[in-house]
């Protein structure tokens, strides 16, 4: 039994490249495809069920069908990491059930004119459910919206997923320290600061936050073109990588 995850997004709502932008980073996106972010999403395959995590990508239906996985997981309802649910909601078809944060506003009128989404499905933090056998547990994160990461447990392996963030609430930090996972991939939107910003992570305080957890594999996401410029000409520290789109972990 495997577990493996795609970053099929690993950019912030601006995406890399930013619009207008003329930045090294940017110029280096436009350039060549294999540099470009889109919004931070993932694909999550335990065995052959398949759940897709967040829907932040416009064209989302353009990439998938019905039949090729079985729900999505939503971190939270800002407009980047749901905009692909709009126009698929219209399709024919079953339900397809969507997890997520008890956020009562949600985004937009997707509560209200669901189509074939299946909202009901709403989340407590840190009670842990199942997807096709895949141990979900959900953690509050620091964000200007209600999120929740998750940490996805089999048999042998644990990965969590923690974006969008701002440092971590304590009990989340608690709660990882103490299931320490093998791989995380985290939100850093921001090359080194002095204090951590308000509504995402800066490189330093993922520094910070792992030598409480040990994890001994972090991930970045949620990457802004200013930080693909400061890794542009600095390197990270050992242990630490940049997601970049199309990335695949596999964790046996």
């Amino acid at each position: 039994m495997s577990l493996k995850l795609t970053l099929s997004g690993t950019g912030g709502a601006q995406l890399v490249p930013a619009f207008g932008c003329r930045c090294a980073a940017c110029k280096r996106a436009r350039n060549d495809p294999q540099y470009r972010r889109k919004p931070c999403s993932a694909v999550v395959k335990f065995n052959d069920a398949v759940t897709l995590l967040d829907a932040g990508i416009a064209d989302l239906m353009d990439h998938w069908q019905p039949e090729d996985f079985q729900q999505f997981l939503l971190t939270h309802y800002h407009m980047d990491h749901v905009q692909g649910l709009f126009p698929l909601r219209w399709g024919v078809g079953k339900k397809i059930r969507v997890y997520g944060p008890p956020d009562e506003q949600g985004c937009d009128d997707l509560f209200k004119h669901p189509g074939m989404l299946d909202f009901s499905h709403t989340l407590e933090p840190f009670v842990w459910f199942t997807l096709q056998a895949l141990r979900v547990t959900p953690l509050p994160l620091n964000h200007s919206k209600l999120t929740f990461g998750y940490l996805f447990e089999t048999p042998h392996s644990r990965v969590a997923w923690l974006s969008d963030t701002a440092g971590l609430p304590e009990k989340t930090l608690k709660f990882l320290a103490n299931n320490r996972p093998q791989i995380i991939v985290i939100d850093c939107s921001h090359e080194p600061r002095p204090e951590t910003p308000g509504n995402h992570c800066d490189l330093n305080t993922v520094v910070a936050l792992n030598q409480q957890i040990g994890c001994p594999r972090v991930i970045l996401t949620h990457i802004s073109h200013q930080f693909d410029c400061w890794m542009m000409e600095n390197a990270l520290p050992t242990g630490f990588e940049a997601g970049f789109d199309g990335l695949e972990i596999c964790v046996d």
